[in-house]
This record gives structure tokens, sequence and C-alpha cells, in this order.
């Protein structure tokens, strides 16, 4: 769920207007705490009706598609000359996350010897890109929220080439993993969405500019039927697993969270890009976690994207409250 990145929403400087900061702070408040919320929801709709969502799995990377579509149009050319201007920072964020999630999820996979179904989804949530809603969590928290988007856009940018891998390595010992025709699937749902949405924004960026208050509304939305369906899909399992899952969950995006403020802390980028890389190594692209998991293992190893959907969310935004009533 990443929203539009306007002017007031930077912290490299201290220059602005007190009332556009307010304002923005109330939307990206507003959007961080309404997105648990329908994710929740949606959920719980698809565990009691289960059947209202029967065929739906075949959409569900159509619909990731559409979040992803939605993300590139608030993407900017300012968000790539960030990358240019600290490319040692923007590497530091990229081989953290790539590195700390993966290895959380087999560790955290191997340490409540989760069953095999289980296990594998663990371990795609951490080989899943940036989570779409960090720099507005980051922004909350008073991070470097130019770090934040540009680390999001990178890890988004080279999942096709990093999360297939990584899963088959660290995820085949459980079941099978196709990692060419993972490749394939992360290229066509995340990849071509992205730069279509990249490519609308610069052909058509005067009328865009009217669209970008509804896209994190939209990519809410589509992310909660993903959930629905997901869970609808593996609803008879849920009632044994879920206490189970959640306590992986919990483990793996708090366990992130620290271990990504502590990276940004030892490379000694400062407080602010410390705070960016916690969020951006502990919040995951769960919608495409699910994706892949519904068409590569089964609706049970969905689950786990499912539960990190809501909790990432959740734990992100308090986690941000803290930060930032710390930093006054």
């Amino acid at each position: 769920m990443r929203t539009e990145r306007p002017e007031h929403l930077s912290n490299d400087s201290n220059t602005g207007n007190a009332g556009d900061d307010a304002t923005g702070d109330r939307s990206a408040r507003r959007a961080v705490t309404v997105f648990p919320i329908l994710v929740l929801a949606a959920g719980a709709l698809g565990l009691l009706l289960p059947g209202g969502f029967s065929g739906w799995s075949e959409s569900v990377p159509y619909l990731l598609g559409v979040v992803m579509f939605c993300m590139g149009i608030t993407m900017t050319p300012e968000d790539f000359r960030g990358v240019a201007r600290r490319p040692w920072a923007v590497a530091l964020g990229l081989v953290a996350h790539y590195v700390i999630m993966p290895g959380l999820g087999w560790a955290v996979a191997h340490l409540l010897d989760l069953p095999p179904q289980l296990a594998a989804g663990v371990i795609l949530v951490g080989c899943a890109p940036s989570g779409t809603a960090s720099n507005v969590v980051t922004y909350l928290a008073r991070g470097d929220v130019a770090l934040s988007v540009s680390v999001a856009t990178v890890s988004t940018l080279v999942a096709p080439l990093v999360t297939p891998p990584l899963t088959l390595l660290l995820a085949g010992e459980y079941l099978p993993v196709d990692a060419g025709s993972m490749v394939t699937d992360i290229l066509k749902t995340v990849l071509l969405p992205v730069l279509a949405g990249l490519a609308v924004r610069l052909l058509a960026g005067r009328y865009m500019e009217r669209a970008l208050p509804a896209l994190p509304w939209l990519s809410a939305l589509t992310i909660s039927v993903i959930v629905a369906v997901v869970v609808a899909g593996s609803a008879d399992a849920i009632k044994s697993a879920a206490g189970l899952v959640f306590v992986a969950v919990v483990l793996h995006n708090g366990l992130g969270l620290a271990l990504g403020y502590g990276a940004g802390r030892v490379a000694r980028l400062g407080e602010p890009a410390s705070r960016a890389m916690a969020f951006e190594v502990g919040m995951q692209n769960s919608g495409l976690a699910a994706s892949l998991a519904t068409a590569h293992f089964s609706p049970l190893a969905a689950l786990p994207a499912a539960v990190f959907s809501v909790w990432h969310n959740v734990s992100g935004a308090v986690t941000a409250a803290w930060l930032s009533r710390r930093g006054r």
C-alpha cells in the first residue's frame, strides 16, 4: 500500500508549511490505521464464508498486478535519483533486506519445527521485497523517507532475480521449488505492472496527479481481497495452525525490525536512516508472497503471508509511534 510521496513527506529539510505537514501526517496515520483493519476484516470474511471465494485463487496474480501498477504510478524520477545520490546506503539496505529476512524465515521455521507447507510459506515471506507501506511508516517514525523509498524501489525491481533463487536455497528442503517458473511469475505480476505504471506516470503525469490520493485506498482494498481469497482457500487448516503461524510471524517481523535498525546503527548511517532501515528490512511485500505461495505451493503455505499482511502494519505503526515520541 505505497502512498504518493508529496514534498512534505521528505525528512531531508526542516522547511515547509506546518499546515501541509499536519495534513500529510493525518492522511498517513489514517492510511496505516485503516489498512490493517481492512485486511483483518477481509481475513475474517474469508474464514467465515470460504465458499464465497471459491474459484478466486486464479485471480490473485492479477489482483497483485493492480497493486504493483498503482505502485509504479506513484514513482517519479526523483526516486531513482535518490539511489544515485547514496548508493552505499541503498546497497546496504538492499543487502540487509535480502540477507536478514530470508535467514530469519529459515531460522524461525526450524526453531518452531513448522510443517513443510507453513515453513515454506514463512521462508517465502522472508524472500519477498520490501513492504509497500514501509515509506509511510518511516515517515510516521520521523525516519529518512528518501532512503526508504529508494530501498523499496530497488528491492522490488530486483525481486525477479533474487526472490526465486533464495526461495529455492532455503525452502527447497521442505517443498519442491520451480525457481524458473517463479521468475516468470514475478516478472508478470511485479516488474511489468510497476514499469507500466511508471510509464503512465511519465507520459500522463498531469492527469495522474488527480488520481494519486485514491491509489493507496485502491491498493489497500485489492490486498484485502487477496487476503480474503488466501484465507478462504485454507479455512479448514487455519483453526489448528493459526496460533503457530502467528507466533512465527511475530518473531519474524519483530526480529527483522530490530536487526534492520541495528544494521543501520552499526553502519553509522545516523538515527533517521536507521529507522528507515528497520522498516525496509522488517516489512515485506506479503501480497507477492501470498500470490507466489498460492501458485507454487498451496493455500496453506500462503497463510503466513496473509497473517504477515495484517501484523506488520500493526507492529510498524506501533513501532513508528514509539520512535517518533522517543525522537521528540
